[in-house]
């Protein structure tokens, strides 16, 4: 249940399959035990072992080379049905967390950024960058954050469809906190207000 006078103006989840590919590198995965593979079945059939021994070995390491790769579609699967991502009238709520669920409330004061990341089949990535005073746990916001920030964690909305219409939602939100914010006191008005910005990259 949101306060009074706050509105839902999106929900929505990453896509598992998206996930997989660009959270947790699927692909570049597959390519390397590919190759791996290639060169162990040609390692064992130019041997000196028979034809089905080499074969047998082959299979066998088929199924261990893509155990991994199914286990990674599992846990992307799992960490999606897991995940809940709300724009609201006045923050961003991103509910996550497979094995102890948690809820992180982000209000719109606290955003100085936003950064939208759009590919080809319209997914894509938000990025957030907050206020220097707010601190968050790379670890468990992990895999809803941008790779590598670990000093300042910018917190994501990770690979969900539509994007780059999401965003616009997001940034017509956070121009209206901005028009709504009080005036400001006469030493902030010297440094320049603050209003949050969002990008397209």
């Amino acid at each position: 249940m949101l306060p009074a006078g706050e509105r839902v103006l999106w929900q929505g989840r990453p896509c598992w399959q998206t996930l997989a590919r660009r959270g947790f590198h699927l692909r570049k995965l597959a390519v390397y035990l590919f190759v791996l593979l290639a060169w162990y079945v040609a390692t064992a059939f130019t041997s000196h072992a028979s034809f089905a021994d080499a074969s047998l070995s082959s299979l066998r390491m088929t199924g261990i080379a893509i155990t991994p790769l199914v286990l990674i579609c599992l846990y992307a699967w799992v960490s999606v049905r897991s995940t809940r991502y709300t724009i609201t009238s006045r923050r961003v709520m991103m509910k996550i967390g497979i094995a102890m669920p948690i809820t992180f409330n982000i209000p719109y004061a606290k955003i100085d950024a936003a950064g939208v990341k759009v590919w080809a089949n319209g997914h894509g990535d938000i990025a957030f960058t907050l206020s220097r005073s707010e601190k968050m746990a790379y670890l468990i916001l992990w895999p809803h954050a941008k790779p590598w920030r670990m000093a300042h964690v910018e917190p994501m909305l990770r690979c969900i469809p539509n994007a780059q219409a999401v965003g616009q939602i997001l940034g017509r939100a956070l121009a209206a906190h901005a028009t709504q914010q009080p005036p400001a006191p006469p030493a902030a008005e010297a440094n320049g207000l603050h209003i949050p910005q969002i990008a397209l990259v």
